[in-house]
């Protein structure tokens, strides 16, 4: 009878036959193990070994976890996940040609042996899921990472004067760049006590409906925290924009023209 603890001592007794079996099952992927080691410090034959013992004794909670590991390895050397999925198959590929290698001489069922053959399938497709899930949770989370602090990079609060700090903001906005504003702003209101914050929207072009509600947002959230904010270099859409939408600029907010001119006239201020 074929059982698993049967196959995976084989591959314990001949791991150079396992290992020249899975070579000649991977194609491609076999010329690249050298470079993938050097690259990652990934040991594909090693790793393949652990994977099918765990496949073929069915043990699905270290699968699980090793494939978690695998996952992030292989996405923080950003190697080729079509390699992976070949290597994976030649993995499968090899359990099932030691399956039925070794099944002639033992087996009993042919019951049994097609569920060792699912198993194999079931375990191998097991692994492949988690890889994939773990390999796209790290570059998700590595890409939010790189992302805030590019975005923390372009929402640089400049110092002009003991009380004076002027924010330029410049490309394209959305809801997120928004919300990593207001948490710059007013991190940096409290921590430079800032009297007068100067915000220059020069290099806005344009603002959308749901972005603008919360740039008045955080103007409203700037007031709170004690800070007069001053508007400086509206374009002429971006007005016309906040007035159609009824926007409480203009009534309680300072606006002026130019950042040249608001420097001007609240550094005067504060010399004379």
């Amino acid at each position: 009878m074929v059982k698993e603890d049967g196959i995976a001592k084989y591959i314990q007794n001949n791991e150079e036959e396992f290992q020249s079996i899975l070579l000649k099952e991977a194609g491609d992927v076999a010329s690249k193990i050298h470079s993938i080691l050097e690259e990652g410090n990934i040991d594909l034959l090693s790793n393949a070994k652990i994977i099918a013992l765990y496949v073929v004794g069915n043990k699905r909670d270290e699968l699980i976890a090793f494939a978690e590991v695998e996952g992030i390895s292989w996405a923080k050397h950003s190697l080729t996940l079509a390699l992976k999925l070949e290597w994976i198959h030649a993995i499968r590929r090899t359990l099932w040609r030691l399956l039925r290698k070794n099944s002639p001489l033992n087996v009993d069922s042919v019951d049994e042996f097609f569920a060792l053959e699912k198993r194999i399938n079931d375990g191998i497709d097991e692994f492949l899921n988690n890889f994939f899930i773990s390999y796209s949770r790290y570059k998700d989370e590595l890409l939010i990472e790189q992302r805030k602090l590019v975005e923390h990079l372009t929402v640089p609060i400049i110092p002009v004067s003991s009380w004076i700090a002027v924010l330029p903001l410049i490309g394209k906005f959305d809801s997120y760049r928004m919300e990593t504003i207001e948490e710059k702003a007013l991190s940096e209101i409290s921590r430079l006590d800032i009297e007068t914050l100067i915000i220059d929207l020069s290099g806005i072009p344009d603002i959308d409906e749901y972005t603008l509600d919360k740039f008045e947002k955080v103007v409203s959230g700037i007031k709170l925290m004690g800070s007069e904010p001053v508007l400086t270099g509206l374009m002429p859409n971006l007005a016309h924009k906040m007035a159609s939408l009824g926007a409480n600029y203009g009534v309680d907010i300072a606006i002026k023209g130019t950042l040249q001119r608001a420097l001007n006239e609240y550094l005067f201020v504060e010399t004379s």
